[in-house]
């Protein structure tokens, strides 16, 4: 039997400064392979060139990935400014319904960085440009200096909903987590969950209320060393489980 099939939502890059491709993480792809047992497809972020529909009927789940370009604020009502940096309208113009239409139709998706925000605003959410700027809050961007182990290392706890839906999917109240963030949840969207938070009162885990099927959002990038983190490997593990459920019930 094939083995289930995972969209990777991908972003748009230059090579050399002027060869356009799409582009997604090698280690999101390494997750996908390695601990949900499926096929990682890396997805054009355009809707032109990947309808939705077909989207959906070709994969039995989704990881919307984080990426460098941030979602335009008119997505949520609100003016673009310096603070909102770089955009990438093609890629909301299809992750925006994209996410949706997975929540009325309980297909199982990931939302990672990026597509933690593009999970709240598609539900109606706001957001920080500049999470640092905030009094109290902390700089959640990447270190700009190191190596990549540095880049990715723990960097602070995530206090989770004691028996909410992922103290169950990790065994535990409080995660260690990366943070590799920028922007982040001003108002969470109609039906989300905020069901972990950082120190600073950051949210850094949501799901949406009453949902069919599985869906999980999470601030931080668990796709590094997705196999053998503690943290990483059960969430990955659980999507790959509904995955694998969605692909065996498909006629």
């Amino acid at each position: 039997m094939p083995r289930p099939v995972i969209g990777i939502i991908g972003n748009h890059y230059l090579i050399n400064d002027e060869y356009l491709v799409h582009a997604a993480g090698d280690m999101t792809a390494f997750a996908v392979h390695e601990v949900c047992n499926a096929l990682p497809l890396v997805v054009p972020p355009n809707k032109d060139l990947a309808p939705i529909d077909d989207l959906m009927d070709v994969c039995d789940g989704f990881i919307f990935t984080g990426g460098r370009p941030n979602i335009h604020p008119k997505e949520y009502g609100e003016t673009l400014t310096d603070a909102h940096g770089d955009l990438d309208e093609l890629r909301d113009a299809l992750a925006l319904p994209l996410l949706r239409a997975l929540i009325r139709r309980g297909q199982p998706y990931l939302a990672i960085c990026r597509g933690f925000q593009e999970m709240n605003v598609a539900m109606g959410g706001s957001l920080h440009p500049e999470i640092r700027d905030l009094p109290g809050r902390d700089n959640h961007r990447m270190p700009p200096d190191g190596t990549i182990a540095e880049k990715f290392a723990l960097r602070h706890d995530v206090k989770l909903t004691p028996g909410g839906i992922f103290s169950q999917v990790f065994g535990s109240d409080v995660v260690r987590t990366n943070t590799l963030h920028g922007q982040g949840i001003r108002e969470p969207g109609s039906q989300i969950v905020v069901d972990g938070v950082a120190p600073d009162g950051t949210p850094e885990a949501i799901y949406v209320r009453n949902s069919k099927g599985f869906g999980l959002g999470v601030q931080w990038h668990p796709e590094y060393c997705a196999s053998t983190d503690p943290v990483s490997r059960p969430l990955f593990g659980a999507f790959g489980e509904a995955v694998r459920t969605w692909h065996a019930a498909k006629p």
